[in-house]
């Protein structure tokens, strides 16, 4: 059975940072690619960003010069680290998983953890 599981959110000032992280049993990153969403209140679900099975990453428009993605060596765990937070990152953050290339998709992952919730305070 495969789970994913967030930690990592919690209350920030602005500025402030944080690093997600994205725990996954019953599956691997080796074959599989992860992207981490967002969503706020009254808003859809947003992607973030993405790392493939092969380790590329992509961003979204205005999250490569704050974010970075990236996945421990046992291929279990995906990370975001996230720097300078604003107050319009607030959102419950989640991680998808999928069998093969990496999309934007959120509809397209087989796969969600729970989320996390990331608050960043003015």
């Amino acid at each position: 059975q495969v789970q994913l599981v967030e930690s990592g959110g919690g209350l920030v000032q602005d500025g402030g940072s944080l690093r997600l992280s994205c725990a996954a049993s019953g599956l691997t990153f080796k074959t599989n690619s992860a992207g981490w969403f967002r969503q706020a209140p009254g808003k859809e679900r947003e992607y973030v960003a993405l790392i493939s099975w092969s380790g590329n990453t992509y961003y979204a428009d205005g999250m490569k010069d704050r974010f970075t993605i990236s996945r421990d060596k046992a291929l279990t765990t995906v990370y975001l680290q996230m720097n300078n937070l604003k107050p319009e990152d607030t959102a419950v953050y989640y991680c998808g998983a999928r069998d093969g290339i990496p999309t934007y998709y959120s509809n397209s992952y087989d796969y969600w953890g729970q989320g996390t919730q990331v608050t960043v305070s003015s």
